[in-house]
């Protein structure tokens, strides 16, 4: 949902998600790796996060930025796990599609 909220088409948020399923990041900017990696070690290891990730996440992101790829990461992945536990479906829309624009014409 996120991606396609970020303004991606379904066949792109598709080829995104078969990407990052891959493990394989290459493709993306070192700045993104690095945001994947924390994201990743945050979700499955949080007990062993350190100084040394912040340092690394710093490294590409800045001090401020930093601070938002650990706080957007963990917001999603307290959603997924809410989601998941009530078993809520996601929209089958993207409800925030073109709303800007909506508000424009008015």
């Amino acid at each position: 949902m996120g991606l396609a909220v970020a303004g991606l088409k379904p066949a792109e948020v598709t080829k995104r998600m078969e990407q990052l399923a891959t493990g394989n990041w290459a493709s993306f900017p070192a700045s993104h790796q690095a945001a994947f990696l924390f994201a990743r070690k945050q979700a499955h290891d949080p007990g062993n996060l350190s100084d040394a990730d912040l340092k690394e996440l710093e490294k590409y992101w800045g001090p401020q930025k930093m601070w938002n790829v650990v706080w957007w990461s963990a917001r999603c992945h307290y959603m997924t796990r809410v989601a998941d536990a009530f078993q809520l479906p996601l929209e089958k829309e993207n409800v925030f599609f073109d709303k800007p624009a909506q508000l424009k014409k008015k």
